[in-house]
């Protein structure tokens, strides 16, 4: 099996084909998250361009919550908790393609018209947090890099996403931190990540998290009163 990847990030330009180790068996049987229809469409409009510019590309998903989650779960299918795994959404879409990432991202499954209004809720509240949570990384001295506050701060509250899209699944409970950490374990995130979801249910393993995405939040005012996270989660350290 063979892998394309890109060198020299924004621009895309440059390909290569190397092989791919074997995919690792993941025991992922949730389903699909969903995706919103103009992140689809963009993606579209970008594969038909020649050659692809990756960044932009990248910068479609990273704007949207599931096709975020849903590359991180390509990744996981393919390598698992592997440490030579890619890191980063740009090193995803370098690895698999971009043609396999939009395959990977269309066919999340449909919203019932009921679930939109807490699904739109949940995709803007994410992307207000990350964009905040990056702004705070390049301002503060940090080991959190800004790249990775970002997609901590989109991610940050996957664990309202069973009860929001109405999986059946044994292991979500009401507690959404809890199953956001879950999540994270299932899909075999990158350690980074998982060292933030420790953070949230354990504060004072990563005391930095805490601090970015509890300013995260008092800067989005209003916007994040209702945030399981910020409620449950963003509490000092014993």
């Amino acid at each position: 099996m063979l892998k394309t990847g890109v060198l020299e990030f924004p621009s895309g330009r440059c390909t290569l084909v190397e092989p791919r180790p074997a995919p690792h068996r993941s025991a992922d049987n949730l389903p699909d998250v969903p995706v919103l229809p103009e992140t689809l469409l963009a993606m579209e409009l970008q594969l038909q361009q020649s050659p692809v510019d990756l960044g932009a590309f990248s910068q479609v998903v990273l704007h949207d919550l599931g096709a975020t989650l849903q590359i991180l779960r390509m990744a996981c299918r393919e390598y698992g908790a592997d440490d030579d795994r890619p890191m980063r959404i740009e090193d995803c879409i370098c690895d698999f393609g971009p043609a396999a990432c939009f395959h990977a991202v269309a066919k999340a499954s449909l919203v019932r018209s009921q679930q939109r209004r807490a699904i739109a809720a949940i995709w803007t509240h994410a992307r207000e947090i990350a964009d905040n949570a990056k702004h705070l990384a390049e301002e503060i001295s940090s080991a959190i890099t800004p790249d990775q506050a970002y997609i901590g701060g989109l991610l940050h509250s996957i664990g309202s996403l069973p009860a929001a899209l109405a999986w059946h699944w044994s292991e979500a409970s009401l507690d959404t931190v809890h199953t956001g950490w879950k999540l994270a374990e299932r899909w075999a995130f990158p350690g980074y990540l998982r060292d933030f979801f420790c953070e949230m249910l354990m504060p004072g393993c990563y005391p930095q998290w805490s601090e970015i995405m509890a300013a995260a939040h008092r800067n989005a005012g209003g916007h994040a009163q209702h945030c399981a996270l910020c409620a449950e989660a963003i509490r000092p350290s014993a």
